[in-house]
């Protein structure tokens, strides 16, 4: 069982950990399943921040907008 921390993970991912410590990382991940699983959930999530965001119809804009007139108060 390896001593990594999810934190110690996500620098991984990202390239930022030291040569040592990257090797020392990629000797764990080969030998310990545990790791190998958090590390699979540590990588499918960053890609999932990286996916492309939708925005929202115009429409649901122009509502959120004409409410927000509706409600506010008047100003003297």
């Amino acid at each position: 069982m390896s001593i990594f921390t999810p934190e110690d993970l996500i620098l991984f991912v990202y390239q930022e950990t030291s040569p040592e410590h990257t090797a020392s990382i990629q000797q764990a991940l080969a030998s310990d399943w545990a790791l190998q699983e958090k590390f699979q959930v540590i990588e499918s999530s960053v890609e999932e921040l990286n996916t492309e965001l939708y925005s929202p119809r115009e429409e649901t804009i122009l509502n959120i907008l004409n409410y927000a007139r509706e409600t506010m108060p008047a100003t003297v």
